[in-house]
């Protein structure tokens, strides 16, 4: 896989735009996974989360991959301005559960969850594969509590990603005050 990875890189192919189907105002399709936080494993729900206020939902193609890992250091050092503007923060990336684990002490740093998605269920259902590769690509939405998607960033590049939606949740929190 790594080497996969690899020559998606010297393709070009993280280096350009991801594209991601679903749109802002779209229904944000439903899950249950298994999911991560400080390597102890648990159930995640989509629609458990969202009673508790906005989701950034983003996807990664791989755990422990530099962009990945950059990206989730990002999240981590962010996680309090999320839960302060009431967002849960989740990753999803095709790794299994066990690598999940360790991903989420190491890189996500005990401060939030990733979810496993080995079979590539949630990655298609939000149309965020990678067109070659059995990834997904780096995309990232907010998803509203009434399920609807309120923001898309789809870049390989992990830079804007936090940023992005930091300002999205807060925006959509002023706007539901």
């Amino acid at each position: 896989m790594k080497l996969l990875y690899a020559a998606a890189l010297g393709l070009g192919i993280a280096a350009a735009p991801a594209e991601a189907a679903l749109s802002i105002g779209a229904a944000a399709p439903d899950f249950t996974t298994e999911a991560s936080l400080g390597g102890k494993v648990f159930s995640f729900s989509l629609a458990d989360a969202l009673k508790k206020g906005p989701v950034v939902l983003y996807f990664y193609p791989k755990s422990f991959t530099k962009g990945c890992t950059i990206e989730a250091h990002e999240f981590a050092e962010a996680t309090e301005k999320f839960a302060a503007s009431g967002a849960t923060v989740i990753g999803v990336s095709n790794d299994d559960i066990a690598t999940q684990q360790k991903f989420s002490t190491e890189e996500c740093r005990n401060k939030f969850a990733v979810a496993a998605d080995p079979n590539g269920k949630v990655i298609r259902a939000y149309d965020a594969k990678m067109p070659v590769l059995a990834m997904s690509n780096r995309i990232s939405y907010v998803i509203t509590p009434d399920h609807k998607v309120a923001f898309v960033h789809s870049d390989m590049s992990p830079d804007q990603h936090v940023t992005l939606t930091l300002d999205a949740v807060k925006k959509w929190k002023d706007g539901h005050k």
